[in-house]
This record gives structure tokens, sequence and C-alpha cells, in this order.
């Protein structure tokens, strides 16, 4: 199996958003495409595809194998899906069918599946147990945690043993435990002679993953060669601002301070004795929570072992099965926020971002300098409010929820995975603007993150969760 790209371009509307003059991909050698959110890793990728929007027009040709795609032709690499090229997708929760329990979903990759579907039952049922899912192969999508969301959808991208497998961020949402095993799964399929790209703001993944890395800005690849020396001694200036973004090395007035002292008041949530099960699995007990005004707080622990339902849980936007949860009026009239981990899930998906943010605009009386303020500090340009929001990047999406959730001067936020789909410049930039804007307000942050430099830079203490809390015994424990 060989593939080789050549004079790539990706535009839209005269603007160049991909430009890649040739790219050579080897059997067994993984290339890792690192870079800012929006300079058109992803684009690239979906070009490969032949899955790109279709107000977007790629040229350029494809070699697989020795045959030439045409890249303008949408079509001519459908028959290459599943038995040649796989896509493991940015959103598997968009991805994933909501109807649908997950190992019937992974089950219809299968080869044998048009013939013998209790074979590909049975295969993707001992998948998900490689991948530590053994107990969701029932589930549907909806009841998963992110992180688990995205094991299901790798499930599904390579079940069919296809040669060539694309992976679009195949990382996020993921515990450090759970990537180190992702990163063996990614190179056993490089150790039967495949081919693998990967696309990823991780620069752990690419550490571990090895092989080629390639640098991506503003549609062009700005330095690229083998993953030891690109990531230990970077030639370009980009690089080494990229590697110093690593939230182990940040230095902001806002890292690692001191909690604020109790308010006299009480905490602005308080939970008791909470306790939450989903499909038979127990995710917390007993567990005692509260939070005070300026405090910040992580939630910690593997995936699936309930940060997310706990922080909905303490927002009341789920009930415990036990305990719980008291708020102070201070929270009421929209001063409560939440950053989601996708999201492409908190905006509606037909109507302009100008439209959802000109309703906020209007119901809550905040007048227009304020967003373009907020833009302008997170660099995103006005006419990104006139597309839809599956016509912008990942990134730029997460970035513009924050905004959004900023426009209401919170007094709590509870930011879930807030950077997950983000560059580590960017990630700085964002979490700086976040910072500012919970400093500016004296609010208090909930954050959910499976990196733990950042939680470190970023939160007062930690609250743990899943074997964590089991060997903490409930105990919070400083960061």
């Amino acid at each position: 199996m060989s593939m080789r790209l050549n004079d790539l371009t990706v535009t839209h509307a005269g603007t160049v958003l991909v430009d890649v003059a040739g790219l050579d991909f080897e059997p067994g050698v993984p290339v890792t495409i690192v870079g800012e959110s929006g300079s058109g890793k992803s684009l690239l990728a979906h070009a490969i595809m032949g899955t790109l929007p279709a107000n977007l027009l790629a040229r350029g040709g494809l070699s697989v194998d020795g045959r030439s795609y045409d890249l303008a032709d949408r079509g001519n690499r459908r028959h290459l899906w599943g038995p040649v090229m796989a896509l493991l997708p940015q959103e598997p929760g968009l991805a994933l069918d909501p109807t649908m329990r997950t190992r019937e979903q992974v089950a219809e990759g299968a080869a044998t599946f048009a013939t013998d579907k209790r074979s590909a039952r049975r295969a993707a049922g001992t998948l998900l147990a490689s991948l530590g899912l053994g107990h969701a192969a029932a589930a549907f999508p909806h009841t998963l945690s992110g992180g688990m969301a995205q094991r299901v959808a790798f499930a599904a991208a390579t079940i069919g043993g296809a040669p060539v497998l694309i992976a679009d961020e195949p990382s996020k949402g993921l515990d450090r435990q759970s990537r180190t095993e992702l990163a063996e799964l990614l190179k056993r399929h490089l150790g039967g002679g495949g081919i693998l790209l990967t696309i990823t703001h991780d620069l752990d993944l690419a550490r571990e993953l090895g092989g080629n890395v390639l640098v991506m800005k503003d549609a062009h690849i700005l330095e690229h060669g083998p993953a030891g020396r690109v990531l230990a001694e970077p030639a370009h200036p980009y690089t080494r601002r990229l590697l110093a973004a690593e939230p182990a090395r940040w230095r902001h007035s806002w890292t690692r301070a001191e909690p604020p002292a109790e308010a006299p008041g009480g905490p602005l949530i308080a939970g008791k004795g909470l306790g939450k099960a989903f499909a038979g699995q127990q995710l917390f007990a007993d567990l005692s929570v509260a939070i005070g005004a300026g405090e910040r707080v992580s939630l910690s622990g593997a995936s699936g072992s309930g940060k997310t339902t706990l922080g909905n849980v303490l927002l009341r936007l789920l009930p415990p099965d036990t305990g719980h949860v008291d708020h102070v009026p201070a929270l009421r009239g929209g001063r409560l926020q939440k950053l989601y981990q996708d999201p492409a899930a908190a905006f509606a998906s037909r109507v302009p971002l100008r439209d959802s943010f000109g309703d906020v605009l209007r119901r809550h009386g905040v007048t227009t300098g304020r967003l373009d303020e907020l833009m302008a500090s997170l660099r995103l340009a006005p006419a990104l409010l006139h597309r839809r929001p599956g016509q912008v990047s990942g990134g730029e999406l997460q970035r513009l929820a924050i905004i959004r959730s900023m426009l209401l001067d919170p007094a709590l936020v509870f930011a879930d995975e807030p950077t997950s789909r983000l560059d580590l410049i960017t990630q700085e930039e964002t979490i700086s603007c976040l910072m500012d804007q919970v400093d500016r307000n004296g609010a208090a942050l909930l954050l959910v993150t499976h990196d733990v430099a950042l939680a470190d830079a970023v939160t007062h203490r930690r609250i743990p969760l899943g074997l964590e809390q089991g060997a903490a015994a409930g105990v919070t424990t400083s960061s």
C-alpha cells in the first residue's frame, strides 16, 4: 500500500484554505499534522477522503497504490470508503447515530456484516471490550461520555480493516491512560503495513506516535520532519511558539493563584450526599461539594467516571439519584453558564451565528460593542458570524461558545473540556481570555479536563472521581 498527495489546494470563494505541494505516506510510518485551529489540517484530510463540504473546491491529485484520482471529483473515491480508507471524525457525537446502540453501529463497519451479522456483532463486542467499553456495548450514544464516544467512533472506523486510516483529533476527551492506549492501537494499525494520518493538537500524542510531524499554519506546511527533531529542536519560530504554549510552561497572573477567602454569604453551590448511576454503573455516591465565589475547581478522573454528569448535577441540569443541590439567588438570570464539551451541540445548526448571538444580546440587553470586544480578544473575524456552525472549524466554534457565555457576566462558569479542540497557542489565548473575564467578574470556575497540567495551571483544587475518588475516599485535593 502506498499513497501520495500532489499539489493540493482547497479554496472557498477564491480564498485559499489549504495549499500543499506534495505529501508522501509510507506503510508503517505515521504522519501527524499539528498546528493552529483553522489552519487547514482537517480540510486536508477531508480533501483526501472526498468529503469536503459542497461550498469548498479541491484541486490536485491523489495516488493510491498506483491509481490516480482527481481531487476535484467528489465521488471518485467513494468505493474506497471502508475497504481501503476510513476516517475517524473530529466530532464523534455527531457521527454516531443517536438511535442505534454502540455494538450495532460498530458491527455495521465489519466486512462480514452483509453476510453474517452475528459474526459482525461478535467482532464488534470484542473490539469494544478491547477499548474498555464492553459494559457500554448496548448503550446509546447520548449516555456516553465524550471520551467513550470517541472510542466507539474509533472502533467503527477500524473494524473494517481499511489500510488507510485518517484520525482527526482522536485523543480529545481522553484521559492520559486512555490516550496512551489509543496511541498503541494506532501503532498496531501501522504494524500491519497500514498508513496513518493523524490530525491533533495533542503534542504528547504526536510524541507517542513518532514518525513524521508536519506543522501547519495559514493553509501551508511551515515545518516537517521526524517527530523527535521537530518536537524537540524546532527550526521554525511558529513551532517554537507552539511548544512554549504547553500549559506546564504558562506564566500568567492567574496561574497557580491562591484560593480566595471564604465568602461571608456561604458557597454559590452546595451539593450534599450526591449520588448518580447510569445503566447500572455507579458513577459517584455520598459526595458533598461546595464551590465559593471566585473559586476554581477541577473535576478529574478517567473517561466515563462521571465528571460531566457531576457538573450537570451541580448546575441542576440533571437530578441526582440521592442528595440535593442548593444555589444562591445570585446565580439566577443567566449568571450560571455552561461551556459544552461539544460546542456544536450548543448552537442551532441551521441558524447563522449572528442570529444566535443576536438573540442573547436582545434578551439580556447586552450591547454589540461587548460582542465586538470579545471577538477581537479571541482573534475571531466578525465575518464568522455570517456563517452557520457547520461552516466554521471546531476550534473557532469553541471560542464562539466561550464568547456567548461571557456576554452575560456569569457568577459561575462550568467549563466542560473548553479547549479540547484548540491548538496550544489558541488554547493559551482562550484560557487567558476566559480567566481575565472570570477575574473581572469575580466568577467561580468549575473545570472538567483530562489535562493535568492545564488543571494545575488554572484551578485551586481538584475533585477526583472514579478510581481516583476511591483512592482519595471522597476528599478534595489541592492542585
